[in-house]
């Protein structure tokens, strides 16, 4: 597989090590570092060094052998269906799950469940016909409505979809302190420079990303639930625009404070609304998830919270 990039105008110079990693979500530097000196990346079809600085209007080559794609094994994890037909499956995704098996996670993932749950169902299992397509994802800590594709068209047909944000999606996060009124946040989003595990508005390549809120309910000085309408689909896009107008969402260790109470173990972010049109009636239709128990616990006991009185 051969991937090549021209670095854009204006790219100030910086280190080919730290360029590359920025244009892929899942490339860490010292990844970046050892393919450099492997000669697997090229600048100019010349071999470089990770700490090369690269200008606008080089050639970054990236020649890297394509792995093939490992079966996913079947196994028996429950999971909730919440609206199944020959083209999609519909899911309430529970928190603590990752999406798909990867290193640290070759196990126990979401696929593995939707791969024996298709193969269960299906009398006469297919795997090049019937099998479960992610077309978006969940973090592990979220919870809530998730759709999958079960053939190549509907994946497609849900792809344009999500590409093209038409997709309607309701979110509910627990935040902390008082939110006011809801609002529009516009900032975009990228690897962070400093740190390439987070997601930030600082960063050499940042995307566009835009959030709409509302409040949902207050409850009282140190706690808001509020409605989420993500605009666009970056990864933790929710959490770090909250958290950058100073209201992160409540257990979030990676972008807010870890918070004291130890019943919060995730964060509390919970999908509750997907709508699309169905591949394949054409048809629009939404699906809703309850809040999951835990964070029915974090706002109910914030909700009877009393309030504080001075001194």
């Amino acid at each position: 597989m051969q991937r090549v990039t021209v670095v854009p105008a204006g790219q100030s110079p910086r280190r080919l090590d730290v360029f590359v990693t920025t244009q892929s979500a899942r490339l860490s530097r010292g990844a970046a570092q050892r393919w450099i000196e492997g000669g697997l990346i090229t600048v100019n079809d010349r071999r470089a060094k990770p700490a090369q600085r690269i200008h606008p209007g080089d050639v970054i080559a990236c020649h890297v052998a394509e792995r093939p794609t490992l079966p996913v094994e079947p196994e028996p994890i429950a999971i909730e269906v919440l609206h199944e037909d020959a083209a999609i499956l519909v899911v309430n995704k529970p928190s603590g799950i990752v999406m798909h098996p990867a290193p640290g996670n070759w196990t126990g993932t979401l696929l593995n469940a939707l791969v024996h749950h298709v193969q269960r169902g299906t009398e006469a299992f297919d795997e090049r016909r019937i099998r479960p397509g992610l077309v978006h994802r969940l973090d592990k800590g979220t919870s809530g409505v998730l759709v999958v594709a079960k053939t190549d068209a509907a994946h497609r047909h849900l792809s344009r979809q999500f590409h093209a944000h038409s997709i309607h999606r309701v979110y509910l996060a627990l935040v902390a302190g008082v939110v006011m009124r809801g609002g529009l946040i516009d900032r975009p989003l990228g690897r962070d420079t400093r740190d390439a595990r987070r997601i930030s508005p600082r960063s050499a390549a940042p995307r566009l990303a835009v959030t709409e809120y509302g409040v949902a309910e207050r409850l009282g000085p140190d706690a808001t639930l509020i409605e989420v309408h993500p605009r666009t689909g970056r990864m933790h896009q929710i959490r770090v625009h909250l958290a950058s107008i100073g209201h992160p969402v409540l257990g979030d260790a990676t972008y807010g404070a870890m918070p004291a109470d130890p019943a919060l173990a995730r964060p509390m972010l919970h999908a509750a609304v997907l709508g699309f049109v169905h591949p394949s009636t054409g048809r629009y239709a939404e699906h809703r998830a309850p809040l999951p128990p835990d964070m029915e616990r974090a706002v109910a006991g914030r909700r009877a919270a009393p309030a504080l009185t001075p001194a």
